[in-house]
């Protein structure tokens, strides 16, 4: 079912439409923490370690193409706010054809540059074969990645949640299954957990795909959109692409702090595995309420209210200001019991690390919160100067923390690296944010960051 959110309380249809985002990414989070479960009991802490070892390879390569899907889909949120049917399915072509062009780039060039990237990354020699095995498996797969999170995107869109979460519920099920037989049946290791993911992913596209056909005809191509599809390809690639290449930047600084992580030894690898997979479900429900502000935003953008977009982002900060307060000193206090469920108690040290990662981070949770509204919020508006600019100041801010704080302070400086990295990020993003208010509203608006906001407007 589509949904308008270019009408009623701002509040009530974001935290709606978050709803099944956030059951969504939990549902996500859980089963990537079953899997991780599945191998750190039966393959040990040195695959459960090699795996970890490879999130941010993994974010710079799945996350320029996730992050390019997403921004496909804002054109076809503005599009679905100004009511223009034409204009949706000829977006959708374009969306098609540079996600498939994508696609082989990446799965070609992914492949062939695997293992140089962990052995410059200093992989340890323990970690390497296995990291190796899992990352061909996930890249070999990559087209499976990209069709799944260009459904479930573009379906978002236009307001529609709930089909894209039965998708994930079925490649989350598929998942788990599939990471049973491959490992403990065909004992295929790691390479198993990695072409479990694939498969599941790719299915549960395909089921997108078949459900889009018989239920969304605002979504059918008529052979005329695919000639106005390439026409458009370079409007959607000035916002796609810029958002792919955020999460890449993104993914660059953690390639850095992963490589300190190498220095400091497996233990620091497998702490910090522990602690992401408790810290990225924590942060689920921020990420989710930033998609869904891109997509209010897109919507109330294409209908000409912006007065509703800079209600939207007032009222929602309350909500994530709360919310990250709350969960930030949850983890603070308890998040080291909670990574007993990927590490045995005998495990002191990786333990006193996964708690020292949660005091780094977690009590910093209100300053992520600001930067995904605000990020998100801008490129519904279209904007990609500055998210990528924040990108960049992300990416100096966490390379240059990591590098500095970790030869004084060890694995604190290295957790220290996130929080840096966020308040280099904000700068552009609320300079921008104001600045583009007013701009847009003619009123005066109190801006931060006077300077810097005039630059980026």
């Amino acid at each position: 079912m589509n949904q308008d959110m270019t009408k009623g309380s701002p509040l009530k249809l974001i935290l709606l439409f978050t709803l099944p985002l956030v059951i969504g990414n939990i549902l996500q989070q859980m089963y990537q923490m079953a899997d991780t479960y599945i191998v750190s009991q039966t393959l040990g802490v040195n695959a459960f370690a090699a795996v970890g070892s490879t999130h941010s390879i993994n974010v710079l390569v799945l996350g320029l193409a996730i992050g390019l899907t997403s921004g496909l889909s804002v054109i076809t949120a503005q599009r679905f706010g100004k009511k223009d049917e034409k204009a949706i399915r000829e977006n959708l072509a374009a969306s098609v054809i540079i996600a498939g062009a994508v696609s082989v780039v990446l799965t070609v060039l992914a492949v062939s540059f695997r293992r140089n990237i962990l052995e410059f990354m200093n992989t340890p020699h323990e970690l390497i074969g296995f990291a190796n095995d899992y990352l061909t498996m996930m890249f070999i797969g990559l087209s499976g990645i990209v069709l799944f999170n260009l459904v479930s995107n573009l379906l978002r869109a236009i307001g529609n949640t709930k089909a894209p979460l039965v998708f994930l519920a079925i490649a989350s099920v598929l998942n788990v299954v599939l990471d049973l037989a491959f490992i403990l049946v065909f004992d295929m290791g790691v390479a198993g957990a990695g072409l479990a993911t694939v498969i599941a992913q790719f299915i549960s596209g395909l089921i997108g795909l078949v459900y889009i056909k018989r239920s969304v005809p605002l979504f059918r191509i008529h052979k005329e959109d695919w000639a106005a599809g390439m026409k458009q390809i370079k409007e959607h690639s000035a916002i796609a692409f810029p958002m792919g290449f955020q999460t890449s930047l993104i993914a660059i600084g953690m390639i850095v702090v992963s490589m300190t992580l190498n220095t400091l030894g497996p233990e620091a690898v497998a702490a910090t595995t522990a602690a992401q997979k408790i810290d990225s479900l924590a942060t689920k429900p921020l990420m989710a309420i930033g998609v869904t502000m891109a997509t209010y935003t897109a919507q109330n953008y294409g209908a000409d209210k912006l007065d509703r977009v800079w209600e939207g982002v007032q009222k929602v900060l309350k909500v994530t200001t709360i919310y990250s307060v709350v969960v930030g000193a949850i983890l603070i206090f308890f998040g080291q019991y909670f990574a007993l469920l990927f590490v045995g108690p005998e495990n002191t040290e990786i333990l006193e690390m996964t708690r020292l990662y949660f005091i780094t981070n977690s009590a910093f949770y209100v300053l992520l919160s600001s930067l995904i509204v605000h990020r998100y919020t801008l490129q519904g508006l279209g904007k990609s100067t500055a998210p990528t600019l924040a990108g960049l100041f992300e990416l100096f801010g966490r390379v240059g923390a990591v590098l500095l704080l970790s030869k004084s302070l060890g694995f604190v400086g290295v957790g220290l690296s996130n929080p840096i990295a966020w308040v280099g990020a904000l700068f552009p993003l609320l300079g921008s944010y104001y600045a583009l208010k007013r701009q847009l509203t003619g009123g005066k608006t109190i801006r931060p960051f006077k300077k810097l906001a005039n630059v980026i407007k």
